[in-house]
Order: structure tokens, then sequence, then C-alpha cells
């Protein structure tokens, strides 16, 4: 589409970096898939490992907060979704090394991998961006209250509800 050539070409001046990025995330039964997404950040923000973004972030490009605000960064997830990796509406996948730490600090933790990950879902909407532990535990609730409740009238709702936050720009950066 004309608009991920516009991104793709500003991605390109401002770094000269690929487009893409590429990396893993656990999914169905905690599986790890590989997720693409346009890349916000500068080459090599993670050189030291998988961190959650922060308030600000020196990481993040001038392109990537755009795309970051307007979710364009997560549209190429929606191969995922045709080749059975997500589902559009389900639990939000996580990097499997902050898994491991989740795992071990949040009880039922893991009943978020008992449903297909989803491009969006019942915490993204309904909580502030995650970027601690406390933020994970919190989306954990409104996860397990859609594993629980799971219906085609509360995926309409989420879809409703992503579209919103869309166009408002909301809920892409930590508080």
């Amino acid at each position: 589409s004309p608009i991920f050539i516009l991104v793709a070409l500003l991605i390109k001046i401002e770094d000269k970096g690929p487009i893409f990025y590429r990396h893993k995330r656990s999914g169905l039964y905690g599986k790890d898939f590989i997720l693409t997404k346009i890349r916000s950040m500068k080459v090599n923000a993670e050189n030291n490992g998988a961190t959650w973004a922060k308030k600000s972030d020196p990481r993040i490009t001038k392109v990537g907060f755009l795309i970051r605000k307007t979710r364009l960064d997560e549209l190429p997830q929606l191969w995922s979704v045709l080749i059975g990796n997500m589902s559009l509406i389900g639990p939000r996948p996580e990097r499997p090394e902050i898994d491991k730490v989740l795992l071990n600090k949040i009880p039922y933790y893991s009943l978020k991998y008992t449903l297909k990950p989803g491009l969006s879902g019942w915490a993204q909407v309904n909580y502030k961006y995650g970027a601690s532990i406390q933020d994970a535990e919190a989306k954990l609730s409104y996860e397990i209250f859609y594993v629980r409740n799971q219906s085609f009238l509360l995926d309409i709702l989420i879809f409703f509800k992503t579209i919103k936050l869309i166009i408002n720009m909301e809920g892409s950066e930590p508080s």
C-alpha cells in the first residue's frame, strides 16, 4: 500500500536501517513463533537484551514514534494471523525472555497461552501500555477475563475499542 511505501522510505531516510524487525514471541501453549513488525527503534536498540519500553524511550526513532502512535508498526502482524500463529483478538504475545521472568513472578501467568495470541486484546484496550511486572500482572487479570469469557460479541467490542484507540492515537506509550 502507499502508506507502507511512505513509511519504508521514511525509515530508510532516517537511519538507513532495515524496514522490518523480526523477533520471537511466545504463542499458543508457550510455543515460540517469529513476529514481524515495522521497525520503530534504532538499529541495535536491544543489544543488551529485551527490555520494556519506557516513556520518551531514547531507542525509538522519530519515524518510530509516529508509526507507534498510529499503530502502523503492528500491521505486518497480519501475516502471523494469516499463517495461523496469531488471531486478530486474543492475549498479546510477549517476548520469551520477558515471559521467563513473568512466569516466575506472576501466579497463573501461563493461562494467557491457552488461546492463540492476538493482534489486539481485552488488556490492550482496557489498560495502559505495560512496562513493568506490576503492569503485566494487572494486564493478566484482563487476559484471564478474556480467556474465561471469549465470545464473538466480546471480540467485536475489542475490535471497535481498538479502532477507537488507533483513531485517538492512545495507548501506544508507557506512562
